[in-house]
């Protein structure tokens, strides 16, 4: 996946105005299909955890934050995703031990060492396969758009600095399908981070009345990195917002290097990050996504590489997160019930 065009985040622009028929196209399509019926119903309930546009909002730390608090409130959580950036199609139980970010995906890794994750591409067959888990509750990591299982509850991410970008679909701007098609079927919004980027998502919400959430992505301890000139490097869906990060953090980032989503590091690139380091005496630090791509790569540079390397972990604060249980319980209280 190539890294989001600058244009898709501005106004008006020329680009944008070039591919206007193949976006309105496209997104004709994508909303009559986020329309349809879906094609299956899983066991448990199912809450989906998506956003409007290409690109990263958080959902993954938001899944992991939500995933800890169901298990402390009694549930057993397990997810389900496409698995985006690996081969395998599923339906397949992700072993954090023996897979790879190649085979099933950074994102997949990372949530099963929180709770028990299957990818699939056929995702009814995914939810089918968790039936046979011991799970009472499905938390679907993205797939806001696919139509073909039954959702439970949507909770919906939007980047407060970034919302909507410039308001149009693939491939004149960011979302993924038309925000009038996408809003009737979002049940929750979250709004991520610090900016007013967001106010059409919020307003359209606040139009159907939709619960409105706030939540922010904090830093684990910094202190190590602190005394040191930083080399910062990221493959995820907004390098730069990592990057910021860093220096709101008053870390001293003096050079940095940005990848596309999921992007799968070569021999070449990993000894230039290293090389470059040793050069210039500064410290490697990336995201754990990228670290955890980094040491289930299987050649031996990419293990020099995250062992040079530091990761900024980060955790999803959610106001109002009381509220989202409640919804969660009363979903699965009136599931129960209808059996």
């Amino acid at each position: 996946m190539k890294q989001a065009p600058d244009f898709w985040w501005r106004g008006f622009s020329w680009q944008a105005l070039v591919l206007f028929l193949p976006s309105l196209i496209y997104g004709r399509i994508a909303g009559q299909r986020m329309l349809q019926n879906p094609q299956g119903r899983a066991s448990v309930p199912v809450i989906c955890i998506g956003n409007f546009v290409v690109g990263g909002t958080g959902k993954t730390p938001f899944s992991l934050r939500l995933a800890k608090r169901l298990k402390a409130e009694g549930y057993k959580p397990a997810f389900l995703l496409r698995g985006y950036g690996g081969t395998e199609e599923g339906p397949l139980v992700v072993d954090a031990f023996e897979h790879d970010a190649a085979t099933v995906g950074d994102e997949a890794l990372l949530l099963a060492r929180q709770a028990p994750t299957v990818i699939a591409a056929d995702r009814v067959a995914g939810a089918r396969l968790i039936g046979e888990l011991d799970a009472d509750i499905i938390l679907m990591d993205d797939g806001f758009q696919n139509p073909s299982l039954h959702k439970d509850l949507s909770i919906v991410l939007v980047d407060a600095e970034t919302g909507l970008g410039n308001g149009r679909c693939l491939p004149a701007g960011p979302l993924r399908a038309p925000i009038t098609a996408q809003i009737l079927k979002t049940d929750v919004l979250v709004v991520v981070g610090e900016g007013d980027a967001a106010r059409r998502a919020v307003h359209l919400a606040s139009r159907r009345g939709l619960p409105i959430c706030t939540a922010a992505l904090e830093a684990d301890d910094t202190e190590l990195l602190r005394e040191v000139s930083l080399l910062a490097y990221a493959g995820i869906g907004r390098p730069q917002k990592f990057f910021a990060t860093l220096q709101k953090l008053g870390l001293k980032v003096t050079e940095t290097r940005a990848f596309a989503d999921h992007h799968g590091f070569s021999e070449k690139e990993a000894q230039a990050l290293l090389t470059k380091a040793e050069a210039k005496g500064l410290q490697l630090v990336t995201t754990s996504k990228d670290m955890v791509r980094l040491k289930t790569a299987r050649h031996e540079i990419f293990r020099w590489l995250a062992a040079r390397s530091a990761v900024l972990n980060v955790t999803m604060k959610i106001e109002g997160e009381d509220r989202l249980i409640g919804l969660i319980r009363e979903i699965k209280r009136s599931r129960t019930f209808r059996r």
